[in-house]
């Protein structure tokens, strides 16, 4: 029986996965780097480990010091997160060879759906829908052009060995495709050290919808339920929720089977997330597997009611599902909002820096996912992603009411974040009424926009015309002259604001 594991990773998902540890009796390890020495992870642990400089090219990535961080602790498992090592099937061997178990999925699975290529001829054969598209790498140009004119445009050109938005291109006219091709590439070799790239047909309207599955290693699989990621900003998920607003009991069925069935085809064991495709009409398409836990898996936890972590801790223990699919129900609604460190009306550059102060949302059905704390400086060498908001409501109305009620009780001074732009996403009548694709972003930009107070505008005018005619009448009266101090305009205005210094 586990007894001891050591979680490779930081920050929020980190103390996650030690929560759960906890409430099954199981010590903790964390690991950090020097930048990372005060973060909130290294301090909830039993015991922690610095493992390098700041770049997680030396620290969290070296998989040779992970493993010197666990023998030292004597872990005899590893949980990997998300992000960093969580999809890497070195890792996973290496575990195995140390006699350490990794909680996930073994080395066949993640190379057979990590390569995307791989993953699409592994789903045909196993009858599972994809969206038409190449099984084979674009050559070269001319390759490009000629897969490219029979799929017909538009398609998307995808890295095989991609995930999180790189090194993928919508192409919608032919005069974009060699710089598409050649963008592609480029970004998949600086990303993933492989420019292998392949074309898809690009779907209209998209809705991307995943499906969470889990599985031992005992043959049993279940899936449960999806999970709509449709907002989102240049690939990268922004806003989550399940049920999504657009699926029905046959289809939900229907793609859930099929998110079985592509488990089964690679014999997964852990927890894992089938996504799709799907378009207006409710035609879904597989789009690729994730072998890991997502950053959204709080939104099904809350509906369905089981704790992912702890089941990916018994599944790599040698523990069998307790339930079956049918013991699997939807309940209530859901809504999870990932907070930045970004100035959203600045195009979204990270802000790391340090927080003043952080007062948490509470209340009924609020859930917070997070690492910070007051006076913690956020470094700026990892993602900017610095805690996760969930809600629960008994249906999405009130999911909604409830999210904008905790976005607004979220105070954080000192960094900019995405907080405000994530409370006027839930404004957008699009949202609202769960009419949304992979495209609101984009199809709303003048709504996401901040509002502007026109009563606080008009005063900020009438003030500083106060203010010129009060410098006018100085230049006229040459004995009233300012001497450099400072004029408070807005008290001649009426009101204190501002100081204007001249």
């Amino acid at each position: 029986m586990i007894k001891k594991i050591l979680i490779a990773n930081r920050g929020e998902i980190a103390i996650r996965v030690m929560r759960s540890c906890c409430e099954m009796g199981i010590a903790t390890v964390a690991v950090y780097s020097e930048a990372d020495r005060k973060s909130m992870h290294v301090r909830y642990a039993d015991e922690a480990y610095c493992i390098g400089p700041a770049p997680s090219n030396e620290s969290y990535l070296v998989i040779d010091k992970i493993i010197e961080a666990a023998k030292k602790s004597g872990a005899d498992a590893i949980h990997p997160g998300y992000g960093f090592l969580s999809e890497n099937a070195k890792f996973s061997q290496r575990c195995e060879k140390e006699s350490i178990i990794f909680i996930g999925p073994d080395a066949y699975a993640i190379n057979t759906m990590g390569d995307k290529i791989t993953a699409r001829k592994t789903m045909i054969a196993a009858g599972v829908p994809v969206v038409p598209g190449t099984t084979e790498p674009i050559k070269d140009i001319k390759d490009a052009f000629t897969i490219i004119n029979k799929i017909g445009l538009p398609v998307m050109v995808k890295a095989s060995a991609g995930g999180g938005g790189k090194g993928m291109r919508l192409v919608e006219n032919e005069e974009d495709i060699v710089s598409s091709v050649s963008a592609a590439k480029s970004e998949a070799m600086a990303a993933f050290d492989d420019d292998t790239v392949y074309v898809e047909k690009y779907i209209d309207s998209p809705h991307h919808i995943e499906f969470q599955i889990l599985a031992d290693k005992h043959g049993h699989c279940v899936h449960l339920f999806e999970r709509e990621c449709s907002v989102q900003r240049r690939h990268q998920k922004v806003v989550e929720e399940t049920p999504s607003p657009i699926m029905t009991a046959e289809v939900r069925m229907e793609m859930g089977k099929y998110a079985v069935a592509a488990a089964k085809a690679v014999n997964y064991a852990g927890a894992g997330t089938i996504e799709f495709i799907v378009d207006d009409k409710l035609n879904y398409y597989f789009l690729e597997m994730n072998t890991r836990l997502q950053v959204e898996h709080p939104v099904t936890e809350v509906v369905v009611g089981v704790d992912l972590v702890k089941q990916q801790i018994k599944i790599a223990d040698g523990e069998k599902l307790t339930f079956s699919q049918n013991d699997l129900r939807q309940n209530g609604h859901a809504i999870e909002c990932r907070i930045y460190a970004e100035d959203p009306d600045n195009n979204f550059m990270p802000n790391p820096g340090k927080i003043q102060y952080l007062s948490e949302p509470l209340g009924i059905g609020v859930r917070h996912d997070g690492y910070v704390y007051s006076g913690y400086e956020i470094p700026m060498f990892y993602d900017s992603m610095i805690s996760k908001l969930i809600v629960w409501g008994t249906d999405r109305y009130e999911a909604i009411c409830r999210m904008k009620r905790a976005l607004d009780n979220y105070k954080l001074t000192g960094i900019k974040t995405s907080i405000p732009f994530l409370s006027r996403i839930m404004d957008v009548p699009d949202f609202v009424n769960g009419h949304y694709t992979t495209h609101f972003i984009q199809n709303n930009v003048e709504k996401l926009k901040p509002k502007i107070d026109i009563s606080q505008k008009t005063q900020d005018i009438a003030a500083i015309t106060t203010f010129v005619d009060y410098l006018s009448h100085l230049k006229n009266n040459n004995d009233h002259r300012t001497n450099g101090k400072s004029v408070n305009a807005w008290k001649l205005f009426g009101r204190k604001k501002n100081v204007i210094h001249i």
